[in-house]
């Protein structure tokens, strides 16, 4: 690998770092912060009146989730091409997997406007709020099937590639196992939330993102021959 392929190498891994910063934050903000201060899932009336006083971060929780998924569509073909020497073949399943979910979260997205439109008509129903706010979640369900797909051939990648930690590659794959878990778990189980597990479940796709982020954004990609499939 030449000196100038190997800057070409290191940079695509901080784009794809960065592209993948975005991700996460957004994808915190929008997924985790937002509904953990509006949303109180057993309490119609209340979610109500929280999305109608707090309107602005109800809002600002649709912008960043149309921000992530914009992202999240471009973050796979930049690691395609950072990856694909490694084995093409997983490179482009990481990609098709990945990509499939972005128009299905867009379109889950329209739940969200409906609640905003119902707020706005200066009707007091509450409860058709709860309904759009539990389609979107069931949408969200849905797509973490595909959420949780791609960490595999992605993480099989960055442990055979060895640009990146390889303990970072097997926690990308134990994350597609978590999000294939809770998928089922809440699916099969109406009382799964309850058995509070979910959140260790996804312990290592959380750790194995933001690992293989911070470390995309700092160091960028280890130099490394490369040799194709």
């Amino acid at each position: 690998m030449t000196q100038e392929s190997k800057i070409s190498f290191t940079n695509t891994g901080r784009i794809a770092g960065l592209l993948y910063l975005v991700v996460v934050i957004t994808g915190i903000f929008s997924l985790g912060y937002v509904p953990s201060k509006l949303i109180v899932w057993n309490n119609a009336s209340e979610t109500f009146n929280n999305i109608v006083n707090s309107e602005f971060l109800f809002r600002l929780g649709i912008v960043s989730s149309l921000i992530c998924y914009t992202f999240f569509l471009f973050l796979p073909l930049v690691l395609y091409k950072l990856l694909r020497s490694f084995n093409k073949t997983y490179a482009r399943y990481m990609v098709v997997l990945a990509v499939v979910s972005v128009p299905i979260s867009f379109v889950n997205m329209l739940n969200k406007f409906a609640v905003l439109s119902i707020i706005n008509s200066g009707e007091q129903k509450k409860d058709l709020v709860m309904f759009y706010l539990n389609q979107y979640d069931y949408g969200n369900l849905i797509v973490q099937i595909f959420w949780g797909l791609w960490l595999l051939p992605f993480g099989y990648l960055v442990f055979k590639s060895g640009i990146i930690p390889k303990f970072l590659g097997i926690l990308l794959m134990l994350g597609c196992l978590g999000y294939l878990i809770n998928f089922l778990g809440n699916t099969l189980l109406s009382n799964y939330s309850e058995l509070g597990i979910s959140s260790y479940v996804r312990l290592p796709a959380s750790i194995g993102e933001i690992g293989t982020c911070f470390w995309l954004l700092i160091m960028g990609a280890k130099n490394k021959v490369i040799v194709a499939d």
